[in-house]
């Protein structure tokens, strides 16, 4: 019943600030975008789950976004942006927890819910970006639900401690955002500070944090530090490039603040390189430590893993990561991506075909292929093949 108040709340206060909007359109500039998405699963576990007749299970997906900001002054904006999804198909309808786990909101304020629901489908409704922003001079104020990106890397992002993002969820390209609020001095043409505090419902999911960015040599530096649930965090990070080929790294120390059964120190680091030719040809490596991480056999998640943290990017104690693409031509472009866990030998192929069919609209087929033994990071998952049709407005 409270999630449902609170849901109601938020879509009532929405109601009435799209009303004001539109009464005051002639003299405010709006923005509101968005698109239209179609994404059909194929997935084909390793093994029998539990609580399923078949090895051959699918799922489809309408997707819609919208984006809406109002710039009620030179100062101010505000910013709601949310998605609505219908889910349906056979992993829906035999697996009662999937709806569960896709209607979970992590943040302070729970602005997710399944609106309405039946046999095999449900109609969910959240909203991942509301908040107000500020700016005068050299000072910026951001308050409510936002994405805060203090990452560098493309794929593992340990300096992104107030929302990581899961590489395998493809279809997300907005990541999650978190319940915040940022202050942010911008000390100079390039460099800057910032100051983040994120609420929690309990002292475990209570973050407070600094970071300082600044350039030299031609390279982009950061520093952080705070506090982030039970422990404390320091790290930093850099991009740059070397002979025209992008240069990026991160390193970031957890070390709880006291002895608990629940916490534990750990030093998560990631390095990665890219380089694009001159006929499009794009490669992009890179390799994550994880000191928390094991050698041996990982042991393997549940698939769509909600419990992804800047702390535990990876099972593993090393991962390595590969991707290249090609544009075969103006229209039609390929790519092809892998994960290896060495210390288990396990691994991830994620090969990606993409059509633009005209203006804003495009079609995709990508797979994540998923092998290695049983009890292995990526052994268990399985194989999935997606195809997606998208229309941006």
């Amino acid at each position: 019943m409270k999630k449902r108040t609170v849901w109601y709340g938020a879509l009532g206060a929405i109601f009435l600030l799209l009303t004001g909007v539109v009464a005051t359109a002639q003299e405010k500039p709006v923005r509101l975008n968005g698109y239209l998405k179609y994404l059909g699963m194929y997935y084909q576990p390793d093994f029998p789950l539990p609580g399923f007749d078949s090895r051959h299970l699918s799922s489809h997906l309408l997707h819609n976004r919208l984006n809406f900001s109002w710039y009620a002054s030179e100062n101010l904006t505000l910013t709601v942006e949310g998605r609505n999804r219908l889910l349906f198909g056979k992993l829906v309808k035999d697996y009662p927890g999937y709806r569960k786990m896709t209607d979970s909101d992590p943040g302070f304020f729970d602005l997710s819910a399944t609106l309405a629901s039946g046999n095999g489908w449900f109609f969910l409704s959240n909203i991942d970006r509301a908040y107000l922003d500020f700016s005068k001079g050299k000072w910026q104020i951001r308050a409510g639900r936002q994405r805060i990106n203090w990452g560098i890397n493309l794929v593992w992002n340990p300096n992104d401690i107030f929302n990581t993002f899961d590489y395998f969820d493809f279809d997300y390209e907005e990541r999650p955002g978190a319940d915040a609020l940022k202050v942010q001095y911008y000390t100079g043409a390039t460099s800057s500070g910032e100051l983040v505090f994120k609420p929690g419902r309990h002292s475990g999911e209570t973050a407070l944090a600094g970071l300082y960015r600044f350039s030299q040599w031609d390279y982009d530096f950061q520093f952080l530090g705070g506090v982030t649930g039970p422990d404390l965090v320091v790290g930093s990070g850099w991009s740059g490039d070397i002979r025209g080929g992008g240069f990026r790294g991160e390193v970031s120390w957890f070390i709880p603040r006291q002895a608990r059964h629940d916490s534990y120190q750990a030093l998560v680091a990631s390095l990665s390189g890219d380089y694009s030719f001159s006929k499009g040809l794009y490669l992009h490596g890179g390799f994550l430590f994880n000191s928390h991480g094991t050698t041996g056999p990982a042991g393997g998640r549940l698939l769509f893993d909600q419990q992804l943290s800047a702390k535990m990017l990876s099972l593993a104690r090393w991962s390595l990561f590969g991707q290249c693409s090609y544009p075969v031509t103006p229209l039609f472009n390929a790519a092809l991506s892998g994960i290896v866990n060495p210390g288990d030998h396990s691994f991830y192929i994620g090969p990606s075909f993409t059509y633009s069919l005209g203006n804003n609209l495009e079609v995709m087929l990508t797979g994540q292929l998923f092998s290695g033994d049983t009890g292995t990071e990526f052994g268990d998952y399985g194989k999935l093949l997606f195809a997606r049709l998208k229309w941006a407005f």
